[in-house]
């Protein structure tokens, strides 16, 4: 069963589905429950949040008050941005929860916690992190391949963090295991701005041969 935390108004002008997509609603961000030994990180992640806010544009997240996943909500809350957090029962029983956001939902599993935040989304943003970060991007990946869904996904690659990823998926390609086509669905900037230009501006390719629908994830 889903807990939604006291703030969940359903009349909420923050409140609004997936299909109503004229333009972009909310995005989520996945990024490390760590800050990093880079500042550059948190700073980042901080002007994302504001950005976010200021162009009236949601944010969906893990729900943690710690990391990059804390720095980038409260960031979008200072700046009087709509906040949508999602965590398992078994992190949110250790007391890391972001408390004063627009939504809380508390589910019962990691994967309902990915869905829900997948289902509330318009478009996936990954910054930095680590084993949970890389699952959530490739998992949102994996979906999109397999005509699951049709929203972009982005990472942000400050600083060159993710280059090391980025070769690693043309090694992919190179050894056949991975079309360009599919290679192609991750887009890639180095700045915010180019980012949110990137996921705005998607224009979804209509889906040849769908595997499986959203309710068989």
């Amino acid at each position: 069963m889903t807990k939604k935390g006291e703030r969940d108004d359903p009349d909420s002008p923050f409140r609004i589905d997936s299909d109503e997509s004229s333009h972009m609603q909310r995005i989520c961000v996945f990024c490390g429950s760590r800050s990093g030994t880079n500042p550059i990180h948190a700073d980042e992640a901080a002007r994302l949040g504001t950005i976010l806010a200021q162009r009236g544009i949601g944010l969906v997240y893990g729900g943690g008050s710690i990391g990059l996943m804390g720095v980038v909500a409260r960031a979008v809350i200072s700046a009087r941005g709509s906040v949508v957090g999602v965590l398992p029962e078994s992190l949110a029983a250790k007391e890391i929860v972001q408390r004063d956001v627009t939504e809380l939902h508390i589910v019962e599993t990691m994967h309902q916690r990915k869905a829900l935040m997948a289902d509330r989304s318009d478009a996936f943003l990954a910054l930095p992190g680590g084993f949970g970060t890389c699952d959530e991007l490739f998992e949102i990946l994996t979906w999109a391949q397999l005509g699951i869904h049709t929203k972009p996904v982005a990472i942000l690659n400050t600083n060159g963090f993710f280059d090391p990823m980025l070769a690693f998926l043309d090694h992919m390609v190179g050894e056949g295991f991975l079309s360009v086509k599919n290679r192609s669905m991750l887009m890639v900037a180095t700045s915010i701005n180019e980012v949110l230009e990137m996921v705005t501006s998607h224009r979804p390719t209509p889906i040849v041969e769908k595997w499986l629908d959203a309710d068989e994830r």
